[in-house]
């Protein structure tokens, strides 16, 4: 009996070859035959499953950004649901910032495919904007519930506050990656962000001054 492919699979392997040989390398160094040589295949095959290096790179980076909201969703899982609007966007601070592995190369990869598409033709023709509009509609859907739950005030346009919120934590992973801060001070400055839109008195620990207090 022959035996049965995962073709879903397959094309998930193939996606995570990619993305390891761009957090290795660099997104320059991505190519077809590259990622059959990290995928351990033929490189016929990898061109079974993907025509074109721009279909390729576009498949990688909607992988890339499933497995980013998976993690955020096991970050919320536990015997009272999710929690929290503002227990949702902690949750997504921990996640979009790289602060370990997973977090890291998503942060690299996905940061290196935005300079990329501003100057490559064929993967500026994909949707590439199409990932952060829809992470940013999700985080306006939960400000508006923090909104009418009272958690916020209620003239905040919860639009431009999921846009600033998304833009700062693009810029502080950035900083983090070229060492300008470290992991836990990028946490901080987004924490910091929260406890203002959520009108908290009790602010987050600042890393720097916990460091200074026990030296």
């Amino acid at each position: 009996m022959p035996k049965r492919v995962d073709h879903a699979q397959r094309r998930a392997h193939i996606a995570d070859a990619l993305v390891r040989v761009a957090a290795r390398d660099g997104l320059h160094a991505v190519t077809m035959r590259a990622v059959a040589a990290e995928a351990g295949m033929s490189l016929n095959l990898v061109q079974y499953y993907f025509d074109t290096k721009a279909q390729l790179m576009h498949a990688a980076l909607q992988h890339l950004e499933r497995q980013s909201h998976e993690r955020w969703s096991a970050r919320l899982e536990g015997p009272d649901g999710p929690g929290s609007a503002r227990a949702r966007l902690e949750a997504l601070v921990d996640e979009v910032l790289p602060a370990d592995a997973d977090s890291h190369t998503f942060r690299l990869v996905w940061t290196s495919y935005a300079v990329l598409a501003m100057t490559d033709p064929e993967l500026a023709e994909q949707p590439f904007v199409e990932g952060p509009n829809r992470l940013e509609r999700q985080l306006a859907d939960i400000l508006a519930t923090a909104r009418a739950a009272g958690e916020i005030e209620a003239h905040l346009d919860v639009s431009a506050e999921a846009a600033r919120l998304l833009s700062l934590s693009h810029g502080v992973g950035i900083s983090v990656l070229v060492g300008q801060r470290s992991a836990e001070q990028a946490r901080y400055v987004m924490l910091y962000h929260l406890s203002r839109l959520f009108d908290d008195p009790t602010p987050p620990e600042d890393p720097d001054r916990c460091a200074a207090a026990v030296s």
